[in-house]
C-alpha cells in the first residue's frame, strides 16, 4: 500500500473537474442535510411528541437513540456492499427507503412504533452516509478540490443544523410534530431525480464479501455497549450493567478476530494501522458526542426552562450553527499552511471554551450566554470536523473509499448515540436525583414528573396554579444541576479529542 504522503501527492496533481463534478457535490450533499436536519428537528419536537405520545423516560431516549445505533450498526455492513454492488444505486435504494418510511413514522400513533419506525430510518439511512462521501472521493481525485468539496460537504451537516430549527420550529407552530419526518420527501426526491444523471457509478474491483456472521457481530458489539451505557446513567452500576458491557465488548472483539484471520474480510483492519486514519476517526467520534450531546439538552432548556417557542430556540441556535458552516470553509486555506496536529487541537479551544460558558452560567442568566456557548462550539466543531474528515478519505487507499467512509460515518452516529446516551443519560440521572416534587402533587403525576423535564411541565399545566408553578420551578431547578456537570463533562471530551489528534494526526503509516 502507499504511504499517506504519496497518497496526497498523486492525488493533488489528479485532474481537475468542471461544473458537472461540483453539481453532484450539490446532490451528495442532500442525504447529509437531510439526516442533520432530521437530527435537530427531532431534537426540537421531543417536547411535543413527549406530550402527544407520553414515553418514559427511557423511551424518548429511544426514540432520539435507534436510529443512528441501528444506522451506525449497519454502516460497515453498508459500505462493502456499496463497493461491491454499486455506491451510487446503493444510495438511489436506500434513499426511496428513507423516503417511504419517515412518511410513516410522522403518522405513528405510539411510542413504540415510532422507535421501530426510527430503527426502519436507521436501516435505510446506513445506505446514504457512506456512499455520499465514498462517491465524492471518486468525482474529485484532485486533492486540492476534493478537500474544499469536503468543506462543503461537512457544512451541509452544519447547514442542516441550522435551517432544522427554523423550519422545524415554523411546522411545529402550525402542524402536529409528525411534519417534521415529512421533510425527507421534498428532499429525497430532487436526489432521485438527479443522481442518475450527475453522479457517476462506482464500486471497488475487489471488495470484501457480504459476511452474515460479522454483520451479527457487529450489531451485538454497539448494542449491548449502547444499553449498559444508558441503564448506568440511570440506576448506576448493577449487575445487568456489567453482563451487557462484558458481552458488547466479547463481542467486539471477536468481530476484530473475524475480520483479521478473513482473506477478504468485511472491514479491512489493516486501515486503523495508519495512525492518521484512527486519529481523525477518533476525533470525530468524540467532537460529535459532545456536539449532539449539547444539542441534546439546549434545544429542551431553551424551550421548557426558558420558556421560548420553538422558532425561537431555533432562532437562538443560529448564531453558533452559522459559525460552524464559516469555520469549516475557512479553515480549508488554513490547512494547507498549517499542520492537522496543530491545527485541530488549536481549534477545539474554542468549543472548550464554549462548554465551560454554560458550565459556569446557570439558566437564570437567561439565553445570551448558550448562544454564546455554541457560537465558540460551532467554531470548534466545523474547523475539526472538515479536517479530520479530509484527512479519513485521504489516508486510505481509493478503492477502499467505501470502506472508510462508512467507518468514518460510523464514527458520527456512534458519536450521536453516545451524545445522547451519555450526556442525556447523565442529565436524565441528575434530573431525578435532584427534583423534589412540591407537597399538593397526586402521586401519579409526581411519577410523571420524575420521568422527565417535559413529562413534569406537562403535569404541571393540569395542576392548580401555585402547585403547577412550583412543580415547573423546581423541575427547572432540578434540570439546571444536570446542566453544569454535563458541560464540564462534555469539555472534558473535547480535551480527549484535542489530545488525540495531536498525538495522531501527523503520524503517516506504519508510526
Amino acid at each position: 500500500m502507499p504511504t499517506t504522503a504519496t497518497i496526497s501527492l498523486t492525488e493533488t496533481d489528479g485532474p481537475r473537474v468542471g461544473a458537472r463534478g461540483w453539481a453532484a457535490l450539490v446532490v451528495l450533499m442532500l442525504p447529509v442535510l437531510l439526516v442533520s436536519v432530521d437530527n435537530t428537528v427531532l431534537s426540537f419536537a421531543l417536547p411535543e411528541i413527549s406530550t402527544a405520545l407520553s414515553p418514559s423516560g427511557v423511551e424518548q431516549l429511544w426514540i432520539i437513540d435507534v436510529y443512528p445505533l441501528v444506522l451506525a450498526g449497519l454502516l460497515v455492513t453498508m459500505g462493502t456492499l456499496g463497493d461491491r454492488l454499486g455506491r451510487r444505486r446503493l444510495l438511489l435504494i436506500g434513499a426511496t427507503g428513507f423516503a417511504l418510511v419517515s412518511a410513516l413514522a410522522a403518522f405513528a400513533p405510539t411510542a413504540g412504533l415510532l422507535i421501530a419506525a426510527r430503527a426502519l430510518l436507521g436501516l435505510f439511512g446506513a445506505m446514504l452516509m457512506p456512499s455520499t462521501l465514498s462517491l465524492l472521493r471518486s468525482v474529485f481525485v484532485n486533492r486540492e478540490q476534493r478537500r474544499l468539496a469536503i468543506a462543503v460537504w461537512a457544512s451541509a451537516f452544519s447547514a442542516g443544523s441550522a435551517l432544522g430549527p427554523i423550519v422545524g420550529g415554523f411546522l411545529l407552530e402550525h402542524f402536529s410534530w409528525g411534519s417534521v419526518f415529512l421533510l425527507a420527501v421534498p428532499v429525497l426526491i430532487p436526489l432521485l431525480i438527479l443522481a442518475p444523471i450527475l453522479v457517476p457509478e462506482s464500486r471497488d474491483p475487489d471488495p470484501g464479501r457480504i459476511d452474515p456472521l460479522s454483520i451479527v457481530l457487529s450489531m451485538a458489539a454497539m448494542a449491548p455497549v449502547v444499553y449498559a451505557i444508558k441503564e448506568f446513567a440511570v440506576d448506576g452500576v448493577t449487575p445487568v450493567v456489567a453482563i451487557l458491557f462484558v458481552l458488547g465488548v466479547g463481542m467486539g472483539i471477536l468481530f476484530v478476530r473475524r475480520q483479521l484471520r478473513a482473506e477478504t474480510p468485511m472491514l479491512d483492519m489493516a486501515l486503523f494501522r495508519r495512525g492518521m486514519f484512527s486519529g481523525a476517526i477518533l476525533v470525530n467520534l468524540l467532537s460529535v458526542i459532545a456536539l449532539v450531546g449539547f444539542l441534546y439538552y439546549v434545544s429542551q432548556h431553551l424551550q421548557l426552562v426558558l420558556g421560548l417557542s420553538p422558532i425561537e430556540a431555533g432562532l437562538a441556535l443560529i448564531p453558533g450553527m452559522g459559525m460552524m458552516i464559516v469555520s469549516g470553509l475557512v479553515v480549508v486555506p488554513i490547512a494547507r499552511r498549517v499542520r492537522p496536529e496543530v491545527l485541530v487541537p488549536a481549534a477545539l479551544v474554542f468549543s472548550l471554551a464554549g462548554y465551560l460558558t454554560v458550565a459556569f452560567t446557570t439558566h437564570a442568566h437567561g439565553v445570551a450566554p448558550l448562544i454564546v456557548a455554541f457560537v465558540l462550539l460551532g467554531i470548534g466543531i466545523g474547523a475539526a470536523e472538515t479536517v479530520s474528515n479530509e484527512l479519513i478519505v485521504t489516508a486510505a487507499p481509493p478503492e477502499k473509499a467505501g470502506a472508510a467512509s462508512a467507518v468514518s460515518e460510523t464514527a458520527y452516529e456512534l458519536g450521536a448515540v453516545l451524545g445522547t446516551t451519555i450526556l442525556g443519560g447523565i442529565i436524565t440521572a441528575f434530573y431525578r436525583n435532584s427534583l423534589v416534587v412540591p407537597d399538593g402533587v397526586p402521586a401519579a403525576a409526581a411519577q410523571r414528573a420524575q420521568e422527565t423535564l417535559a413529562g413534569a411541565f406537562s403535569v404541571a399545566e393540569g395542576l392548580p396554579a401555585a402547585t403547577g408553578q412550583a412543580l415547573q420551578q423546581a423541575a427547572a431547578d432540578a434540570f439546571g444541576t444536570g446542566v453544569m456537570a454535563t458541560s464540564l463533562i462534555g469539555g472534558v471530551l473535547v480535551i480527549g479529542a484535542a489530545t488525540v489528534a495531536a498525538l495522531t494526526l501527523g503520524r503517516r503509516l506504519g508510526r
